[in-house]
């Protein structure tokens, strides 16, 4: 058998034992410590002079899957039996090529081209970076991925108990009671004894949503994708309602409701009037206690206020809507797209006669606090 050119102390040895398990890690190989520790034992019972007991011993302790075996052939070529390194040169990691393949639907392609060498498949995805990006930062290609990815946000509201019970197995407290239908209908099995018991029990169901969103100018950075959310909502949700707030408020909620994006979208914007206009949320809030909110719409419902507060109306009108508003609905948000910016401070009229009656405040800026404010309303 030919001869391997290894150092001959135990140093220089021990050295290339580790180089080799490097290479076959970035190579794929799991090989653990322990394992490598086993090899290196073998390699001192057998001797390193010839090349099948280093080859075996390694073969043997280091590969335990088939589909490794040529890795590890590549791996001792490029480290074992390579003779024209010194011992100077032990510390010194042997180059090993291994393309990379990007994991798309034309990869079968791209590793068709590929030739030779270990192929390492990669996979890229821009949601993970647009989840953090600012609204305002977006390109129309980046407001088209958002898209598709704000389809899979599920908004409900806090579940509340409901007047509705439901079948339960056996009593469970106080609120548990007898289903009489149904212990009668299953006593005719017996011959018309009640052996067989049925009670019902109670129920949740999830709280009203309504989404009041401002598309005054000083939103237009962010109206787009906020509107997004809110056909995202109404579409992919139950009991949730949205209106825009400009200088008039526009219940949005059926134009919103169609699957189709793009079509909700263009519905939305023959439907309000005042797009990218003054801001005045006071006489907005106004309306909507009078004509829904008050009346039964809010009433421990989830109300999101979606605005970065700039009010051109009275702030001690919106400090009395605000007001009434928090007195029957659950939970009032206020998501600000302003509150990511450094050093922010609420000092907009509007948005500091607002805070006090706001129960969470929270950013709005991105993707991921939009899925955040998914979780803010469910909690």
């Amino acid at each position: 058998m030919p001869e391997l050119g290894v150092a001959p102390d135990r140093a220089g040895a021990d050295r290339r034992v580790v180089l080799f398990v490097r290479v076959l890690r970035a190579l794929g190989l799991e090989v653990t410590v322990g394992s490598t520790a086993v090899y290196a034992e073998a390699l001192a019972a057998t001797g390193m002079d010839e090349r099948a007991p280093v080859y075996w011993a390694g073969r043997t302790t280091l590969v335990h899957r088939p589909e490794d075996v040529d890795a590890y052939d590549r791996a001792f070529a490029a480290v074992w039996e390579d003779r024209g390194h010194g011992e100077a040169d032990l510390d010194a990691e042997p180059t090993v090529p291994v393309a990379l393949a990007v994991d798309t639907s034309e990869r079968a392609s791209d590793e068709n081209a590929l030739s030779g060498g270990p192929v390492q498949a990669v996979r890229w995805s821009p949601a993970e970076i647009l989840r953090q990006r600012d609204f305002a930062t977006y390109t129309s290609a980046e407001f088209e991925e958002a898209k598709r990815v704000m389809r899979d946000i599920r908004l409900a509201g806090a579940l509340r108990r409901s007047r509705r019970r439901r079948p339960v197995s056996r009593p469970r407290g106080s609120r548990t009671r007898p289903d009489l239908r149904r212990t009668v209908r299953r006593s005719l099995r017996a011959g018309g004894e009640p052996i067989e018991r049925a009670f019902l029990g109670a129920s949740q169901r999830p709280r009203r949503v309504v989404l009041l969103c401002d598309v005054s100018g000083s939103m237009e950075p962010y109206a787009r994708a906020l509107v997004r959310f809110l056909h995202a909502a109404v579409a992919g949700g139950r009991r949730v309602e949205a209106f825009a707030l400009g200088t008039r408020l526009t219940r949005l909620t059926r134009e919103l409701s169609s699957r189709d994006p793009d079509a909700a979208l263009a519905g939305a914007a023959r439907r309000v009037r005042d797009w990218s206009g003054g801001t005045r949320l006071g006489d907005g809030l106004r309306e909507f206690n009078d004509r829904w909110g008050v009346r039964g719409m809010a009433r421990g419902a989830v109300v999101v206020i979606l605005s970065d507060g700039w009010d051109r109306g009275d702030p001690a009108q919106l400090a009395e809507q605000m007001a009434r508003l928090a007195r029957v609905a659950h939970r009032v948000v206020w998501v600000n797209p302003l509150k990511a910016s450094p050093g922010f401070v609420p000092l907009a009229r509007g948005m500091s006669a607002a805070l006090p009656y706001v129960d969470e405040f929270v950013e709005g800026h991105s993707l991921a606090s939009l899925e955040n404010l998914a979780a803010v309303i469910t909690r």
